[in-house]
């Protein structure tokens, strides 16, 4: 199999997934290939799962295994534990994985799954030949998915703070002009601040519009037009 492709990266986390399964291919001297896979502990598999492979043919060699809910991968995330084949012409699990792989002309198989910080990460080799994998290899393998399982985890934590950082801003932008209008329907309907602000909000989820947009139109018509709607949703005096 040529090296070196696969599909391109969208993030941080991509790019570091491309990187992990090629480093595993070549710090396997047998190998022919490899893939590398992430996701959350608790939903392996599922739409959050990402996966890198150095070359296209290997891809329906993952997607299967999440498909069917059986292969080294899935395997090794139940385990917790290294798992492999060291010829797939005599193995007798995994019977659509290893009908697959035999096509695409792998023979052996092995994969290395790691844990960190709420992450699963799986690094797996192939091999055109029986055995792939001696201890200096496994020894390889074994630190370089667990530095990158680290710097995986680290990159999640950091998208998520730069998502947390977004919607703080968002909310400080938004504040003003919900104070605004929180305001206009003080004077217009009478109300205290709290009231105003439950008006608001619970007619925001009524038309299913956001909170700053509709305080935003508050503000701009100075509450004409919208009197009548939110004093429907006052409590009777």
């Amino acid at each position: 199999m040529p090296d070196s492709t696969h599909e391109q990266p969208t993030d941080i986390s991509a790019r570091a997934l491309v990187k992990l399964a090629e480093r595993a291919a070549l710090c396997t001297p047998a190998a022919c290939g490899a893939a590398a896979t992430v996701g959350p502990d608790d939903d392996l598999g599922g739409p959050a799962t990402r996966a890198a492979v150095t070359h296209p043919d290997l891809a329906p060699l993952v997607t299967v295994q999440w498909t069917s809910g059986e292969g080294p991968i899935a395997a090794a995330v139940r385990t917790g534990e290294p798992v492999g084949a060291d010829d797939l012409l005599a193995e007798r699990r995994w019977p659509d994985y290893r009908a697959m792989a035999l096509d695409a002309g792998v023979r052996s198989t092995a994969t290395l799954p790691f844990h960190h910080d709420g992450l699963t990460v799986t690094v797996t080799v192939c091999g055109f030949r029986p055995g792939l994998l001696d201890d200096r290899t496994r020894a390889t393998a074994t630190l370089i998915g667990d530095l990158a399982t680290r710097t995986l985890a680290r990159d999640q934590a950091y998208e998520r703070a730069l998502t947390e950082v977004d919607q703080l801003d968002s909310a400080l932008r938004s504040r003003p002009v919900i104070d605004q209008a929180c305001g206009i329907l003080m004077h217009v309907l009478g109300c205290d601040a709290d009231t105003a602000f439950d008006l608001l909000r619970r007619q925001s989820q009524r038309t299913n519009s956001r909170l700053a947009e509709l305080a935003d139109g508050v503000v701009r018509t100075k509450g004409r037009g919208i009197e009548a709607k939110l004093a429907r949703l006052t409590p009777a005096r």
